[in-house]
């Protein structure tokens, strides 16, 4: 059942934990987020998704990762990978994309003390910075690796051409974008699942079920009702099961959560499984955007 990250020779539980409803707005008290954190690894999850930015702006940076790492230390024999992303700043709320190179080594550099470890198993560019060549971004992750600081490398929110551009530099290990089904074009149409594939990539899809401005919508959607009905599960079961049944099975899917309830939910998904029809109707449902 387990599936590998990339061609790391790790393999972990194919639902994975991420972990950005705890630490943005209307997140739970920190007893609270570090509850779901072992609800998730006592559920059998075995990856968790973070980032520095994963808080309320740039005087919290790296909040995420201190939750990580505080209730790693209340189980210390927890066995469990944690992958983070640099790239982005948070000055007054806001998202900005920054990939100069010496942003993303100050940037790993801060996630190694966050996270209290001496080298990050997953590091992931956030995203393409138009301002800055992707090759230099990607060669300061290719540096940050060859200093130790981090295992493997990752790229998200990317184009195919991305991809490919970042591969003839260095070896990645995942690709982590936006997908569900409301947004499949890296299932149906930008050839990206097909690269993970042949490369032996791991596709970590974010907004799993909608993401946070679709998924009350998803989830009452006519068809995904009518399934999860008939599976005796919920529409968000319904869509992880989907997630799981793509092809090649390189999908590892990162659901969210801000309750035990939640990620225990989404855990229950593995055992979900749909027919050809079914996996068939959910990819004609129509695209809505971002």
């Amino acid at each position: 059942m387990k599936r590998e990250i990339g061609s790391t020779g790790v393999h972990v539980f194919p639902i994975a934990l991420g972990a950005m409803p705890l630490s943005i707005k209307n997140r739970p008290d920190e007893d609270a987020a570090i509850r779901v954190l072992h609800a998730a690894w006592d559920a059998g999850v075995e990856f968790v998704d973070t980032a520095n930015v994963y808080c309320l702006d740039d005087d919290e940076l790296g909040h995420n990762e201190r939750l990580i790492r505080k209730a790693l230390d209340l189980r210390p024999s927890t066995d469990v990978h944690v992958g983070t992303k640099g790239g982005i700043r948070r000055p007054g709320g806001e998202w900005v994309v920054d990939g100069h190179p010496d942003h993303l080594r100050r940037s790993c550099e801060q996630s190694l003390k966050d996270l209290g470890m001496e080298s990050i198993f997953l590091y992931q560019l956030h995203a393409p910075d138009p301002k800055v060549p992707f090759a230099d971004s990607i060669g300061a992750l290719a540096g940050l690796q060859a200093d130790g600081k981090i295992r493997h490398i990752g790229i998200s929110n990317v184009t195919r051409e991305q991809v490919l551009e970042a591969l003839d530099i260095v070896r990645i290990e995942t690709i982590q974008n936006r997908a569900n089904p409301f947004s499949k074009q890296d299932y149906l149409t930008t050839g990206i699942l097909e690269l993970c594939g042949q490369n032996r990539l791991s596709y970590l899809p974010y907004s799993t079920v909608g993401g946070q401005a679709h998924h009350t919508d998803a989830a009452a959607h006519t068809v995904l009702a009518k399934m999860a009905e008939e599976h005796h599960a919920t529409p968000y079961q319904v869509m992880l099961a989907w997630h799981l049944a793509q092809s090649p099975p390189q999908v590892l899917p990162i659901p969210g959560a801000s309750s035990p309830g939640s990620i225990e939910s989404s855990v229950a998904a593995v055992e979900l499984e749909l027919n050809g029809w079914e996996f068939q109707r959910i990819n004609q449902l129509e695209d809505v955007g971002s």
